[in-house]
């Protein structure tokens, strides 16, 4: 299934449940400023799980600003999909955005879901790209429904 019927698909399908009131949903607001906004994929250190002490340099998908930085998810170019089961399990969860400037190889990237990444404002590196809108409002609401 190919990126686009999947993000339709999954929207068609997801509503709050009765009676509930749906969290604040990030809003895409990209602008080409220097300064990371929701939509925008950005570059900055993410620590490891299991050592936080260490961590690496990778793409960030920024859904909101928080406090004195932002909120986001990372992006991996491995393939998730062939060991999905095994993710799932360790309760890592990864959902296909494409490819973008963010990645100079244009290899196709997935997005973590269960994972979110505060940004520092002086652990940004730079911008990357803007995702595209349909696609940052399917990873909101994939995001939402992991925890809801």
């Amino acid at each position: 299934m190919t990126i686009g019927r999947r993000i339709r698909a999954f929207l068609s399908s997801s509503s709050p449940p009765g009676g509930t009131t749906p969290a604040p949903t990030p809003t895409y607001a990209p602008e080409r400023d220097g300064e990371p906004d929701p939509g925008e994929v950005v570059w900055a250190w993410v620590p490891y799980e299991d050592d936080p002490s260490q961590g690496k340099d990778r793409p960030v998908l920024v859904l909101e600003v928080a406090g004195d930085g932002w909120t986001g998810l990372m992006l991996s170019s491995q393939d998730h999909d062939r060991d999905a089961a095994d993710e799932a399990r360790f309760g890592r969860y990864w959902m296909d955005v494409g490819t973008g400037g963010w990645d100079s190889q244009g290899r196709p990237s997935e997005v973590r879901l269960d994972r979110l990444i505060h940004l520092e404002r002086d652990g940004v590196r730079r911008e990357g790209a803007a995702l595209d809108e349909t696609i940052f409002t399917a990873v909101v609401e994939a995001r939402r429904g992991l925890s809801g």
